[in-house]
């Protein structure tokens, strides 16, 4: 078997793992994906949990435990996930020390219910980094209008963070001129630069599934043959503009003091169409300072069946542009896709989050000791 993981994390792309549960901790899967799979970082999201928790009984002695405590569920969901990251984060730190911090990592959401209110954002990160305590966490936080701010000041304090939830190109830049700024105060406070690290979770499938969604409905050839180009596009000019950011003189000043690139991520790499290879969302996007982060599937279909040809970005702007103007030119308007596209996102974590409320709740009353 030709080793394409290994080929794709030769060309610049940290292989991170899109999932997490206490039996992938326990088992020694998480160890085994390190060794034999190239994985160098964790994902989480509120979906990830929900369907951790959700299922088998890994988490029972926790619940129990937490239940004769009569804590809020809440507090339990907290309990619960940071126990994971910081399990995960313990196995990863032989990573995060090889790699002087760029890798080694393990991202945990803060509550999507926040989302739009940058105050709450802010002091549910602090609370987050305080809870996982280790240097190796990203705290995510979403690319919202009310996120910008929230990203700006919490990188100012010196968290590390993975920004998620990004869509469009507009927004993109914003999150990169927050990050920046983040880094302004940072060195303001004295603090270390060097130390901080960020990624920005471009999101990949999900343009395409809403966009060929809507050329499906127009039927036509012209429209039938830009069929999931727009989602490779969209990530190929989001890499033109973090070429562009990161070579500014505003940058080299802050590179001049250590501070370190906030690299690309490309997030929901896991093909919706089964049209469509399995390992698209990896093939076409390699690129030198990249994470991909993978679902398990794709993961072993990148092991499998991945075409590591090299960078597969650079050089491709003048396309990956051509092509959205042509389905923008259909009369799909790729603002009002972008948007959706945010909105759902954050609707469908804070659906995951109250689904874990809710299952959590019935966990801790199931388990709750009999009075007396």
């Amino acid at each position: 078997m030709t080793d394409a993981l290994k080929r794709l994390s030769d060309e610049g792309v940290a292989i991170w793992l899109d999932d997490l549960s206490r039996k992938r901790i326990t088992s020694g899967n998480l160890a085994e994906l390190m060794d034999q799979q190239h994985v160098v970082g964790v994902t989480t999201n509120p979906t990830i949990f929900q369907k951790a928790i959700s299922e088998g009984d890994g988490y029972d002695t926790q619940l129990t435990d937490l239940a004769a405590r009569k804590v809020t569920v809440e507090e339990a969901i907290r309990m619960i996930t940071t126990a994971d990251v910081r399990d995960a984060a313990d196995i990863l730190r032989p990573v995060f020390d090889a790699t002087d911090g760029q890798d080694g990592r393990v991202s945990i959401e803060v509550d999507p219910r926040l989302a739009h209110n940058t105050r709450s954002t802010v002091a549910e990160a602090k609370q987050l980094a305080w809870l996982v305590d280790r240097p190796n966490t990203l705290i995510k936080i979403p690319a919202t209008e009310a996120g910008i701010p929230a990203i700006a000041e919490v990188i100012g304090l010196g968290i590390s963070v993975n920004v998620t939830l990004i869509f469009s190109l507009e927004r993109y830049r914003k999150v990169m001129d927050a990050f920046l700024t983040g880094l302004e105060k940072a060195r303001e406070r004295g603090l270390d630069l060097s130390k901080i690290h960020s990624v920005a979770s471009f999101f990949v499938s999900r343009v395409d599934t809403e966009i060929d969604k809507r050329i499906d409905a127009l039927g036509t050839d012209e429209a039938k043959a830009l069929r999931g180009k727009a989602a490779i596009a969209n990530a190929r000019l989001a890499y033109q503009a973090y070429e562009e950011v990161f070579s500014t003189d505003r940058w080299s000043a802050l590179e001049r003091e250590g501070a370190n690139k906030q690299r690309p991520l490309w997030a929901s790499t896991g093909v919706k169409d089964k049209a469509y290879k399995a390992t698209m969302y990896v093939d076409e996007l390699v690129a030198p300072n990249t994470v991909n982060t993978m679902p398990e599937a794709t993961l072993f279909a990148t092991e499998e069946k991945g075409e590591i040809r090299g960078d597969a970005v650079t050089g491709t702007y003048e396309q990956a542009r051509a092509d959205l103007d042509a389905v923008e030119a259909l009369g799909i308007s790729y603002d009002e896709v972008v948007q959706l596209l945010e909105d759902e996102g954050v609707d469908k974590f804070e659906g995951s989050w109250n689904d874990l409320l809710k299952s959590t709740e019935a966990e801790l009353q199931r388990l709750a000791p009999s009075e007396g």
